[in-house]
């Protein structure tokens, strides 16, 4: 029989434990029906799962169908344990997503939803509770296809409605359905393997109603898996046992895992090791058996391995799987008195390994403990956790918000580290990152200027480390740092020194760069009685949050949007009171955006980065046989190597893109409209010989960008801004600083605020860029048209838009324009030339250090 990983994922109180206990009891594995609120389920083991009648930690429970063999991995519904749920994804070959027939598509669905997206897991999906008042079937059905996929399919009814069903999920499919009315069970096995049909059935899982008709969908219908020869496998979790053996749960993933075999890998810091598998052991509940071998397609959990994690590939699996959902919250952790916490670490480390989600943090100089959770139950079981297994009963603070940082510009960070007899030199390139998207690592350097061991050490030590912000000290994030130099010495460098130079190159790049204070956001839906929207508006306006209009359906109004994660508190309890239990709040983490009150949050932390000497900016030069150490503002005066960011000599590049000559465009704007203000062509003065011509000094280049037109027109920024038009404004102004700071113009950026209800108009400025929000009435070429009488004679101005009208204003105004597209290109053409000027850059220094070689 084949074998599949199945995984069990649900909203909290959707039932999924009671259908896992449904489906042993329906295929023969277990003799009586568990049940979570007798506290005698089968998956639920843990002494802290029966009391609070949650799922906590994943585990793996083994049954068989007609066809199949199944390990299914039950995982928590509760959103504070949604990284236990995350890190199980890459080793599902399948999962069921199960739905509260009572309430319907919650906020932790859409989350759950968009890991499964995310991983390419193909779903069945089972609506639980039907026996319950609530919505009826087809108006279910309705909003899974409205909120998660149109695919969703009902295969609870006969064949032929599902072939039909399936056929519109493809085109090739649909072919075959309209040339010869056949769909086969392969098709659909098919399309449910490539995610574009998703099986839903209906049923009571207390009640085992609809569960033998679910487990014969899976039998019939669960995408097999092929596996390579050659042994890889995926580290999904890590734990210990009664006995404190620590135990490696993996998913052989290609090839079989023999018991005393030697297997080889590398830590998260990057040292290789080499030991035996003690034990195999294949878990059904809290119950093992020992096994010789596993083979490909199968979990266990491995006893021998010291120092692996979760989200580890071994063998020739895949590169490590980085989570995407990660704590918001950090708390101060109050050991009992006389307890050393030097002592307490080792044991909390022994917890963070086990749980993703849970960040230890030590800050040496406060001697404090800090945790970073994702909510009040995780904090409260690690406290109980502490309790049980260490006899440590730790209290908490009240707790904070977790903020990050990211740069707004791009940057070129330097970091020299040379005290007497060491020596080494880092040059970075620090980018903004999109968001969401971490640190990403890359280099740029030339073996042949920087050797290739050195350069792995360099991306070593950036990757490492949490490297802190300038504006509160929090970790950054979405930022892309490129190694494009560096030197060492033959004689006097040593591993430690690029560790300092590569620390105080970061550093020294973020003290330059303009940061933003990132906080999470949730995404959130208020549902109350109509009577209280007015209530809950007013409420989610206090809370800095943002929403769309309100929906109605009778006597019920919904509120949908985003609010920072430091405002809601306990409002959900606040709902409750005022709506007399009729309203409900649900809430999922965003994300990172843009901090709210940046400036209280950097005023109340009071961080000064020149003072934090463990995160130093500076750098140490050597000078008459000692160190000395340089402001990180005085780097670039002493560095050793070039700075690549400095200013390329190139010609202006002048772009047009007119549907007609100027000449007769300009003769059609002076015949319809009068004069054109300030002439682009002009016949030439005939002077005698002996005149002298004046020489008048260059224009200044400006350029005036129609700022919606042009974030439009580009797909990346669109696509961001169905979801979050503020994020995708702050990319495009992000994108045009660090133009103009590479092309010497300036540019003034206009967005409409033309339908801005109430907007006064506003206007910014960072570094050679000019912000303006026009007020409520004014469009952007009224504004533009307005702006061309007060620009001076001592600028090149340049419109940029594809709006016809505006390019018709700009050019009564004697303005020269260029489209959004050819702006969009000129930026790529500006990206490939920095890019042409690394490379440049990296040869120039081979041949100027090959010289120096030759010359010593």
């Amino acid at each position: 029989m084949k074998n599949i990983v199945c995984g069990i994922l649900a909203h909290v109180d959707a039932g999924k434990t009671t259908l896992s206990e449904a489906m042993l009891y329906t295929t023969g594995m277990r003799r009586q029906l568990g049940r979570v609120d007798h506290k005698d389920a089968f998956l639920d083991t843990h002494e802290l799962e029966r009391q609070r009648g949650i799922t906590i930690f994943s585990k793996l429970a083994l049954l068989k169908t007609e066809h199949l063999d199944i390990t299914l991995v039950d995982t928590p519904g509760h959103v504070d344990f949604s990284a236990e749920t995350e890190r199980t994804m890459p080793i599902l070959d399948c999962a069921i997503l199960v739905i509260n027939g009572t309430d319907g598509v919650q906020a932790h669905t859409l989350t759950l939803w968009e890991l499964l997206q995310r991983y390419q897991i193909p779903t069945f999906v089972f609506v639980n509770k039907m026996d319950l008042p609530g919505n009826g079937k087809d108006s279910l059905l309705a909003q899974l296809q409205s909120r998660l996929s149109n695919n969703i399919v009902d295969f609870c009814a006969d064949f032929d409605s599902i072939a039909e069903s399936a056929a519109v999920c493809d085109e090739a499919v649909l072919e075959q359905y309209l040339n010869d009315g056949s769909v086969t069970t392969g098709n659909i096995q098919g399309l449910i393997a490539h995610r574009k049909l998703f099986p839903c059935c209906f049923g009571s899982a207390l009640k085992l109603d609809g569960v033998a008709q679910f487990l014969s969908t899976l039998d019939t219908y669960a995408p097999i898996t092929t596996y390579p020869p050659d042994f890889s496998a995926k580290v999904y979790k890590i734990s210990r046992d009664a006995q404190g053996n620590r135990l490696t749960w993996l998913k052989v993933t290609g090839g079989s895992l023999k018991v005393r075999s030697a297997l080889s890998y590398r830590s998260r810091d990057g040292k290789d090791f080499t030991e035996k598998c003690v034990q195999l052991r294949v878990y059904s509940g809290p119950q093992f058996t020992q096994s010789e071998e596993i083979p490909a397609g199968h979990c266990c959990a491995v006893q021998g391995l010291s120092v692996t994690y979760a989200g580890q590939a071994l063998g020739g699996d895949s590169a490590d799987t980085t989570p995407i959902l990660e704590p918001v919250m950090s708390y101060q952790m109050n050991l009992p008195a006389g307890k050393d916490p030097l002592t307490v670490l080792p044991k909390l480390r022994q917890l963070e390994e086990e749980d993703p989600q849970l960040h230890i943090l030590w800050d040496d100089r406060l001697k404090q403990i800090h945790a970073q959770l994702m909510g009040k139950v995780q904090l409260e079981i690690l406290q109980s956790l502490m309790l049980q297994r260490f006899e440590l009963p730790v209290t908490f603070d009240t707790g904070h918000i977790s903020y990050k940082e990211t740069i707004r510009t791009t940057v070129e960070g330097v970091g020299h580290f040379e005290p007497l007899r060491h020596y080494a030199e880092v040059h970075l390139l620090m980018e903004p990152g999109k968001p969401g998207s971490g640190i990403s690592i890359d280099t740029k350097c030339a073996p042949d200027i920087l050797d290739a061991n050195f350069q792995k050490l360099i991306l070593t030590h950036i990757a490492e480390k949490r490297h802190l912000g300038v504006l509160t000290g929090s970790p950054i994030t979405d930022i892309k740092i490129t190694l494009v130099s560096g030197r060492a010495h033959l004689k006097h460098t040593e591993g430690g020194d690029f560790r300092q130079a590569t620390y105080r190159a970061i550093r020294q790049g973020l003290m330059q760069a303009q940061s933003v204070l990132l906080e999470p956001w949730y995404e959130f839906v208020l549902t109350v009685p109509a009577a209280q929207i007015g209530r809950a508006i007013t409420d989610i306006r206090s809370m800095s949050g943002e929403f769309e209009s309100p929906e109605s359906y009778g006597d019920v109004s919904i509120l949908r949007g985003t609010v920072p994660v430091s405002e809601v508190g306990d409002y959900a309890a606040d709902v409750a009171s005022y709506t007399h239990g009729m309203g409900i709040l649900q809430t999922r983490l965003l994300g990172y955006r843009s901090c709210h009150n940046a400036a209280h949050v950097i005023e109340t932390f009071g961080y000064d980065p020149e003072a934090d000497l463990e995160n130093t900016p500076d750098s140490v030069f050597c000078a008459h046989g000692a160190g000395f150490n340089v402001k990180w503002n005085q780097v670039p005066e002493y560095m050793h190597l070039s700075s690549i960011l400095e200013k390329p000599a190139q010609p202006q590049i002048v772009t047009r893109n007119l549907r007609m000559d100027d000449k007769e465009l300009e003769r059609i704007m002076e015949r319809e409209f009068g004069p054109v203000r300030r002439r682009q062509y002009t016949a030439p003065v005939n002077r005698p010989a002996t005149d002298k011509l004046p020489i008048a000094p260059p224009k200044e280049n400006l350029l005036i960008v129609d700022g919606y037109n042009v974030l439009f027109a580009n797909e990346e920024l669109k696509t961001v801004s169905k979801i979050d038009l503020g994020s995708a404004r702050e990319r495009l102004i992000e994108l045009l600083d660090n133009y103009a700071s590479f092309k010497h113009c300036q540019i003034i950026l206009v967005f409409d605020g033309y339908r801005a209800k109430g907007s006064s108009g506003e206007k910014q400025i960072q570094n050679q860029l000019q912000i303006v929000y026009t007020k409520e009435g004014q469009t952007a070429d009224a504004y533009i048209e307005s702006m061309a009488v007060q620009i001076g004679n001592n600028y090149q101005v340049r419109v940029v838009t594809s709006d016809s009208l505006v390019q018709l204003s700009s050019f009564r105004s004697g303005l020269l324009r260029m489209s959004a597209r050819e702006l969009w290109m000129d930026i790529e053409r500006s990206e490939e030339q920095i890019r042409t000027l690394l490379d440049d850059l990296s040869q120039r220094e081979n041949r100027q250090f090959h010289k120096k070689e030759v010359l010593q």
